[in-house]
């Protein structure tokens, strides 16, 4: 009965407009708080720079039931970025990136009645994501400094967002979702960056549907993705 619900409310698109209402909020908040830091610091001669952001993904991929669990699997990531030079040794950066990874479900399904398991294919993803960033530096001398940061970060799919074997499984990507960064990183010569930060998902990524084929049931399972992001920037 759960179940049936669950698949009824997936289907009602009224539903999926008021599940997405406090993400939009959420959304613009994010937007007015970056566009005001930004205007401020402008206003405050700052010391801004830009630059670009690459790195790598390790994805790990977890379910709302304990009786699955995913791999990790790789991806990665590229975009411009803005630093911005705040009083007190902190700092604020915000990117505009594009990301691509992969996920290992580590599921797997029977078909016409049989015995015979089939592995679920990998589920790979596209967001441009829009992280932000509070920073606090400790210097290391004048070429060198290390950081901590936090902060939100926004991700927008844009590749498919439903994926689909056969009638049994069935993999369904959220539009929009929110996740916090947590990290830490050095500065090198004022211009090279090199950091590392988790990646902790606010909420499901998407839903696995899936159905047994001894009495046709459908099953949802609600997923999360996060990981750990390793990479490289440089500043002009």
């Amino acid at each position: 009965e759960e179940s049936a619900d669950r698949l009824h409310k997936s289907g009602t698109s009224s539903y999926d407009y008021i599940n997405h209402y406090p993400k939009l909020f959420v959304m613009r908040k994010l937007l007015l708080i970056a566009c005001a830091i930004l205007m401020s610091a402008v206003t405050a001669d700052a010391k801004v720079k830009f630059g670009i952001r690459g790195g790598v993904n390790i994805t790990e991929m977890s379910f709302s039931s304990d009786v699955f669990e995913g791999k990790n699997r790789n991806g990665f990531y590229l975009g411009p970025t803005i630093k911005i030079g705040l009083p007190l040794g902190f700092d604020i950066d915000a990117s505009a990136i594009y990301n691509q990874w992969e996920a290992d479900p580590d599921l797997y399904y029977t078909v016409d009645d049989t015995s015979n398991s089939i592995k679920a294919s990998n589920l790979k993803r596209k967001v441009i994501a829009l992280p932000l960033n509070l920073r606090k530096g400790f210097g290391l001398g004048d070429k060198a400094s290390i950081f901590l940061f936090a902060g939100p970060q926004v991700a927008f799919n844009i590749g498919d967002k439903t994926i689909k074997e056969m009638d049994e499984v069935n993999w369904e990507w959220k539009t929009t979702d929110i996740s916090i960064n947590i990290g830490v990183g050095a500065m090198l010569l004022n211009h090279l960056e090199v950091k590392a930060n988790y990646n902790i998902p606010c909420g499901k990524t998407g839903e696995f549907r899936f159905s047994d084929a001894a009495d046709n049931v459908y099953e949802t399972l609600e997923a999360k993705t996060g990981g750990w992001q390793i990479g490289l920037a440089v500043y002009f």
